[in-house]
């Protein structure tokens, strides 16, 4: 007698890993990078976050005056200066002066998760940033060595990205998709500090200043930017307002600041007045 054959089952399909990663299944993706997040976030107990955004590729002052070093070294030995040095040089000194802000953010950090532990506990106001390096590694590091919670919201890049060593594993959460990981800023942000950054930093500041424009986030959020030699460069209001496609009354979204007693005034007498109340505190978890 022959034997008989018997089927194989396919896998269930929400443990199918080729359904779940075709095209037929990117809703599911979508709603995963929204239901993961939520539940892990309700277990730690994180209500809202104060976000910091900034370059990733900002250096720490101490690694940006070791590379300036090792360059006028080179400069000395050569007893020249090329055209490579001089250009080399250049961008050393520059990471130099951009380097100032690391030591601010690391500062600012450490001094709203003071404020906030001594506020509510270490639930609300939590340092929230990309994770990676740079100004994002600042502002973990700074709520790191304040002992409170701290959050890195990664994006999943073609290339290797690592996640600093100052966001426990437990409050690492990786997006695949941008406009997810915007919407978990955003979300659970009462507060934006923005720090001196590149097409990331400007595409995330002016995503939401245009929410807070639109009123679209029934929240008010407080807008830090912070390094008026940097942004005063790169960002030109005055020509906004000229041309017409910005009103004069839009600049006040934003709180301009150089210095982290500013900054940290401005953003902790705006979060007292907006939600430290009874009223106030009811609506934290709102947006």
């Amino acid at each position: 007698m022959a034997e008989k054959k018997t089927s194989e089952f396919p896998p269930l399909p929400y443990l199918n890993a080729k359904f779940l990663k075709s095209p037929a299944a990117r809703a599911i993706r979508i709603l995963s990078e929204y239901l993961e997040p939520a539940e892990r976030l309700r277990r730690a107990q994180i209500r809202d976050t104060i976000v910091f955004f900034g370059s990733a590729r900002s250096p720490s002052p101490d690694q940006a005056a070791q590379e300036l070093a090792q360059v006028n070294e080179q400069i000395a030995r050569d007893g020249a200066l090329s055209t490579e040095l001089a250009q080399a040089r250049r961008r050393a000194e520059t990471a130099v002066k951009l380097a100032r802000y690391y030591y601010d953010a690391v500062e600012l950090a450490r001094r709203l998760t003071e404020w906030s532990k001594a506020l509510s506990g270490n639930h609300d106001f939590i340092i929230c940033s990309r994770g990676s390096g740079g100004m994002m590694e600042a502002a973990n590091r700074g709520a790191s060595l304040a002992g409170g919670k701290t959050i890195g919201l990664n994006i999943e890049l073609p290339h290797e990205q690592s996640v600093n060593s100052y966001v426990p594993p437990e409050l690492v959460f990786n997006f695949h998709y941008f406009f997810m990981r915007k919407f978990w800023f955003v979300y659970l942000a009462k507060a934006l500090v923005v720090f001196p950054g590149g097409f990331g930093t400007i595409d995330e500041f002016f995503e939401v200043l245009t929410l807070i424009q639109t009123s679209k986030p029934s929240k008010v959020m407080p807008v830090v930017l912070y390094g008026n030699e940097y942004w005063d460069e790169v960002l030109h209001y005055d020509a906004l307002i000229r041309w017409g496609t910005i009103s004069a009354n839009d600049i006040q979204i934003f709180h301009k600041s150089d210095s982290v007693d500013d900054a940290y005034k401005y953003v902790t007498s705006k979060l007292e007045e907006l939600y430290t109340t009874p009223a106030g505190l009811d609506q934290i978890k709102l947006t």
